[in-house]
């Protein structure tokens, strides 16, 4: 029994409650979206590698191509989020997107060269500006969070996203940019996307190939741009991984 003051009156309330019974306990969906909200590169690595899985099945139904816009603008939305725990500037990122987002959705009402060709440029800047937001990233301190791991991953199916729709923008401009083992033709955005990952990669493991001038010339970028993000960005964050463990 607490002990009492003078009048009878217990004084238990005065006593500072343990820290044990003043923990709340968190809900699963609170607890989720605490780890997302201090780690968003994870959750837009995940929407683009669940694009890319959705590809094979999205691009042989009547209404994929509605479907892939869809889960386009969600990663636009989730590259945004992701764009506000980087240097890069939130506003700038929005203003890129939401236009890019209203093109890909025009490009389901109408047939126009111009307009699909745009848009998908559009996305193609778009996902440039986020991968410079996450590189950026990756460089402002001098140790490594979890976050940031999963940011390598992120920043590069970014930037194998951001050259698929630049070369979707010059083969619309330029039909016949690209071949593959069934001749010239226009490529699929999957077909597009392997052959985006070839050249990150370097290991050149693709049936489609560039052959047109522009073609060329941006294939030749991506293939430069995969070099420099392994020599730059990975050996650095793998160094300070290394010198945390000593």
């Amino acid at each position: 029994m607490p002990p009492m003051l003078g009048g009878g009156i217990a004084y238990s309330f005065l006593m500072p409650m343990p820290w044990e019974d003043s923990f709340t306990p968190v809900s699963r969906s609170q607890r989720w979206r605490a780890i997302l909200r201090k780690q968003p590169s994870a959750l837009l690595l995940a929407v683009q590698i669940a694009v890319i899985l959705l590809l094979p099945w999205l691009q042989s139904l009547d209404y994929g191509r509605v479907v892939l816009t869809l889960l386009s603008f969600a990663a636009l939305t989730v590259a945004v989020i992701t764009v506000r725990s980087t240097p890069a500037l939130t506003w700038f990122s929005a203003l890129l997107g939401v236009p890019a987002a209203c093109l890909e959705i025009a490009t389901l009402f109408t047939d126009s060269t111009a307009v699909t060709a745009l848009a998908h440029a559009a996305l193609g800047a778009f996902y440039l500006y986020t991968a410079y937001g996450l590189i950026s990233y990756m460089f402002e301190d001098s140790f490594v969070t979890k976050d940031e791991l999963f940011a390598v991953g992120a920043c590069f199916t970014v930037l194998l996203f951001a050259f698929a729709y630049i070369f979707m923008s010059i083969q619309e401009i330029y039909p016949g940019s690209f071949v593959s083992f069934d001749g010239q033709g226009q490529r699929t955005f999957l077909e597009l996307i392997y052959f985006s990952g070839a050249n990150l990669t370097s290991v050149g493991l693709s049936d489609v190939g560039a052959v047109r001038p522009h073609a060329r010339a941006i294939t030749t970028i991506e293939q430069l741009s995969g070099v420099l993000y392994v020599a730059m960005v990975i050996s650095r964050l793998v160094a300070l991984t290394a010198m945390r463990n000593r």
